[in-house]
């Protein structure tokens, strides 16, 4: 690792911190690899800024290899962080015998919450449709198999992606992660049963579609996350993001479903305690 940003965010500034939450949440999906952080002492602070605004647990999520082994370990230096592991669809063609064999011991150990980020993804499309579908289904039996929730990358695939959930089976939980469907998709989820989690794009004034998806979530079934160093909410749209940013999106829901914000708070605290089975 570098403990450089990403290199697409590198050289912009972060977001300004936002006022604390009036109750804490959980990042259901971050980077913080991208985010710049390489050590304990990086983590540590990361996770301090967070914690001050209310946001004092955070998932940090792996897209490729070595990704999946500092998530793994970065989860073990803060009490507060944990980890997923998988491939990116977009690295889906790295999938072989040894990558595989590698990911599934990563998947067991304690501090690792979900499998993902997996899925498809026909925006990029820097694996073939077939061979991410093949990624997804085994990420799909690997969830299955360490009983642990699966987390999907889902972009201009929709279709697609329920088509492979419904094939293969769905595992008990399904998160979809940064939810980026309408309306009509966000209630094919919802009486699937899958979690919907949102990001800073909920945020956005233009974007009419997903705030229609946001307000007709059931609220057993609605996370919250940043997916920094990507995504800045409003109104830091276009900044380095990071997890202490998360109130932002959270205010700007909570204003879409017409909930008070401790209410939105308490909801997705439950929810990811709820989905990834934290202690206590």
């Amino acid at each position: 690792m570098t403990g450089e940003p990403h290199p697409a965010v590198a050289g912009r500034p972060l977001a300004s911190p936002p006022e604390p939450l009036p109750a804490p949440v959980t990042d259901a999906h971050t980077h913080l690899d991208a985010c710049g952080c390489r050590d304990e002492h990086d983590v540590a602070e990361a996770m301090a800024r967070a914690a001050a605004v209310g946001v004092t647990r955070v998932v940090t999520v792996a897209d490729d290899l070595a990704a999946a082994r500092w998530a793994v370990q970065a989860a073990q230096w803060h009490p507060e962080l944990y980890a997923a592991v998988a491939l990116h669809p977009t690295r889906a063609d790295t999938l072989d015998d040894a990558a595989r064999r590698e990911i599934e011991t990563l998947a067991i150990d304690p501090r690792v919450v979900a499998i993902g980020e997996t899925g498809l993804d026909h925006y990029w499309d820097a694996a073939p449709h077939a061979v991410q579908d093949e990624a997804f289904a085994w990420h799909i039996d690997l969830a299955k198999r360490v009983g642990k929730p699966v987390m999907i990358h889902d972009r201009d695939a929709h279709e697609d992606v329920l088509a492979v959930l419904n094939r293969e089976g769905a595992p008990d939980a399904v998160i979809f992660h940064c939810f980026s469907g309408d309306e009509a998709m966000a209630r094919l989820c919802a009486d699937a049963g899958y979690y919907l989690s949102f990001a800073g794009p909920v945020s956005f004034r233009n974007a009419r579609e997903l705030a229609a998806a946001a307000q007709i979530v059931p609220a057993d079934r609605l996370l919250v996350e940043t997916d920094a160093p990507f995504l800045t909410p409003h109104p830091h749209r276009g900044k380095r993001n990071e997890p202490f940013a998360l109130p932002y999106t959270v205010r700007a829901l909570a204003q879409l479903r017409g909930q008070d914000v401790l209410e939105l708070c308490d909801q997705v605290r439950a929810n990811a305690q709820a989905v990834f089975g934290f202690p206590g």
